[in-house]
């Protein structure tokens, strides 16, 4: 079982609805997720917020946060995972829970952190967690390991 079929299985055993939102990933995540079949009754929708302002102007991000800091920060991945909870709801209701990816996968950094710097959330009704990476490789090698992280994530966290 691959981990994106793990994590919708367990999302799917507690009945919990999920939204994904993306930036450096550029939607990789969610075609994961959609690769496996059955993926629907657990994936509502999923944002690809790759500039800055549509990660407040969609996802709700905190402005302030995101002009004096930037994108590639923990707090902006929570906000973000907190954010597609809304922006993929369906009949009034929020998504369950949110995935999110935000990093630089380069081949250059706008600020000067290193290229590689990935952070991914997952938020449910139960949890929330952030964690940081810093990968290596080139651009499609750091995409590549933010989507594996994400799904790792979310997996962990839906069993919980």
């Amino acid at each position: 079982m691959t981990t994106a079929a793990d994590a919708l299985s367990a999302l799917d055993a507690r009945g919990w609805t999920l939204g994904v939102a993306e930036s450096l990933t550029g939607g990789a995540v969610a075609a994961e997720l959609v690769s496996v079949p059955g993926a629907s009754s657990v994936l509502l929708g999923a944002v690809v917020a790759y500039a800055t302002p549509v990660k407040h102007t969609l996802l709700g991000v905190d402005e302030h946060l995101l002009s004096t800091q930037g994108p590639v920060r923990a707090e902006v991945a929570r906000q973000m995972a907190v954010g597609v909870r809304r922006a993929v709801r369906v009949d009034g209701r929020d998504a369950d829970v949110g995935v999110s990816t935000t990093g630089i996968a380069g081949p250059d950094s706008p600020d000067g952190q290193p290229v590689g710097t990935v952070h991914i959330a997952v938020v449910t009704p139960i949890a929330s967690r952030t964690e940081a990476f810093v990968f290596a490789g080139d651009r499609a090698a750091v995409r590549s390991q933010a989507v594996d992280a994400a799904l790792a994530l979310l997996s962990r966290l839906a069993r919980e």
